[in-house]
């Protein structure tokens, strides 16, 4: 079965009212990082270890996704910074904003990407990342979102099990709150092509569609 993270204990860091200054812009394609984003488009939110490069398999997925940011997902603290977040206090995951335009490509599509470019099954880690601001997380942003978070999760927790690998400890959640991070760490790795980046799969390829595909009513569209 799949197992849910708690982590909305009571924060331990207050926080701020006001958000923590980032980026304007996405640094590749020049649109703007903050909403309003173009009518139509959608928002989806994952958590998959260092936000670095997990946003950047993200941005690479094509022209369907618009802009993608880092900041911070599933906590208790109000607009917390980097250095609060790693912390552990804030209940926070490092996590990926993807804006998308759904007629170019589906949130299946979003879902398989998560999926296959870390490991679910390491509980609040990514390899030699260690804490819970480095769990695995989905923060759906609508009810068809988290349905279908939820049926990939449990085809591809089939998946896994079937290759000896332990139970999926992904937290899927309806996402309340998405803090973008500073502006040194939007698009890190495209500023800085030889940084650190920690996402490494488990090798398993997840089936586009399957179990998502009939919450969403649709074909993939890729």
């Amino acid at each position: 079965m799949i197992s849910f993270l708690s982590n909305k204990s009571p924060a331990l860091v207050p926080g701020r009212s006001t958000p923590i200054p980032t980026s304007t812009v996405h640094y590749l394609s020049g649109h703007p990082l903050k909403p309003p984003y173009p009518l139509g488009f959608e928002t989806a939110v994952f958590a998959m270890g260092c936000f670095w490069g997990a946003e950047r398999k993200f941005w690479e997925a094509g022209e369907g996704v618009y802009v993608t940011a880092v900041g911070y997902a599933g906590g208790v603290t109000e607009n917390p910074t980097y250095e609060e977040a790693c912390s552990g206090r804030t209940g926070h995951a490092e996590a990926v904003l993807v804006v998308y335009d759904p007629k170019k490509i589906s949130y299946e599509v979003l879902l398989k990407i998560f999926w296959e470019n870390h490991d679910p099954t390491q509980g609040l880690r990514q390899g030699n990342d260690v804490g819970s601001q480095y769990r695995s997380a989905i923060y759906g942003t609508s009810p068809a979102q988290l349905q279908a978070a939820q049926a990939s999760a449990v085809v591809y927790g089939e998946l896994l099990k079937a290759q000896g690998l332990g139970g999926i400890t992904t937290e899927i959640a309806a996402n309340q709150n998405f803090y973008f991070a500073e502006a040194y760490h939007q698009q890190y790795l495209a500023k800085n092509p030889s940084g650190y980046c920690g996402s490494g799969g488990t090798g398993i390829s997840c089936p586009i569609g399957l179990g998502a595909r009939r919450v969403l009513g649709g074909e993939a569209s890729h």
